[in-house]
């Protein structure tokens, strides 16, 4: 396989987590006597531009399909992120009635709900029905189809070019990241700006965030690989902040090569300190597998000594990063016996894979159950307050990455 950002050879291995079904691809109860596809889960290192990528078994169209079940709408933590991200931007660059933003994987109309309360003009493109569908509901324009440099310039046909671009956690998404960001360059009016929000691989390698690699996630992004990748395709970034969202997230700030926005320091100081920390080194990729294989380990120790005590185990958050660690270590229902999830779409759904029952949050209650391992582990705080009453029959919330804790 070639770098799928500069066609170079790829020969550095990140990882291998085996073989699992895609993360997002929930299954009925009437497909539980049918096979699933599982493929490969390897993720490599381009020594070239330092893009870390997954190998190619499957296509976008097959991974994000009418029936893809996540929701941004779901998490109240997530909202509150959206909202102040739209106040922060309508100050910062003086949007109002007469600009236009566009947001890339609009989901269910989390975020651009929030655009439309303040009366500035918007639009998504969002290519899953499901959510598509969702966000229509709240009034969102939504344009139902991949974005790339076709889509982009069909939009600047139309005269809808744009003031600000939003594209949270999809950078990661896409398979032809070049396409997709001269999109960007397309769709973009000369002085306006684009923001990319996704995680930041510096935080996966510190804190073993393994669980987060999956199909859906092409490629796994530090601010030195992005910087490259946005050059190539017409755009400079001149802002980047960290972020605490999914464990630790980069925004990137962009603009059209020859855009008006002064270069913020914190740029530099942000490539330096990805320098400093070895990324673009083969030995700073090393410690991954080993820390995985010792989560996957501390995991299976725990559910089997619980089962032997005689305690149940059930999970919160049917997340797909709670597949990729299920499915990596070989969790079934005897040893978990169903995960609670607030989004209704999952609810009556089995975990790809696991094949484990997916059960409204309020079945916690019920059944009162001894441990509550949380798989979106970085939602804890969100969980933690929403399932406080666990504690009232003695009961103990567990999170397994970066190690197993029992809360």
């Amino acid at each position: 396989m070639n770098c799928r950002g500069c066609a170079t050879a790829l020969s550095l291995p990140l990882i291998d987590l085996g073989t699992a079904p895609p993360s997002n691809a929930y299954l009925r109860a009437e497909q539980l006597n049918q096979a699933e596809q599982w493929v490969p889960l390897r993720v490599m290192v381009c020594q070239q531009c330092w893009l870390v990528q997954t190998e190619d078994y499957r296509a976008a169209d097959s991974l994000f399909d009418a029936d893809y079940a996540y929701f941004s709408s779901y998490s109240s933590s997530w909202l509150a992120h959206a909202e102040r991200y739209v106040a922060q931007m309508a100050e910062r660059f003086a949007l109002n009635t007469q600009s236009l933003v566009v947001e890339i994987a609009a989901n269910d109309g989390y975020l651009l709900q929030y655009v439309a309360q303040r009366g500035i003009p918007c639009l998504g493109v969002e290519p899953t029905a499901s959510t598509a569908r969702a966000a229509r509901e709240k009034g969102i324009e939504i344009h139902e189809l991949f974005f790339g440099v076709q889509t982009a310039q069909a939009l600047v046909e139309q005269g809808r070019s744009a003031d600000l671009l939003v594209a949270n956690n999809v950078l990661a998404h896409v398979p032809d990241i070049n396409d997709f960001l001269q999109g960007f360059a397309t769709l973009l009016k000369p002085a306006g700006v684009a923001t990319f929000e996704f995680p930041h691989l510096l935080r996966l390698m510190a804190d073993n965030q393994f669980d987060t690699l999956y199909h859906e996630h092409y490629s796994y992004l530090s601010l030195t690989a992005v910087q490259t990748l946005c050059a190539r395709n017409g755009l400079a970034i001149f802002d980047v902040e960290e972020l605490p969202t999914h464990g630790g997230s980069l925004r990137v700030y962009v603009q059209r090569v020859e855009g008006p926005q002064a270069l913020n320091a914190s740029v530099a100081a942000l490539l330096a300190h990805e320098e400093l920390a070895g990324m673009r080194t083969e030995a700073y990729y090393a410690s991954l597998a080993p820390a995985a294989e010792q989560i996957k380990h501390q995991l299976l120790r725990f559910l089997l000594q619980a089962k032997a005590d005689g305690k149940r185990v059930v999970g919160y958050g049917a997340a797909a990063k709670g597949n990729t660690l299920l499915n990596y270590a070989g969790v079934r229902a005897d040893l978990l016996a169903w995960v609670a999830d607030a989004n209704p779409h999952k609810q009556g759904k089995y975990l790809p894979g696991s094949r484990i029952a997916v059960v409204a949050p309020q079945r916690i209650a019920e059944e009162k159950p001894d441990y509550v391992l949380v798989l979106p582990w970085n939602l804890l705080d969100e969980v933690k307050e929403q399932q406080a009453q666990v504690r009232e029959w003695g009961g103990r919330l567990v999170v397994a990455v970066p190690e197993l804790q029992i809360l």
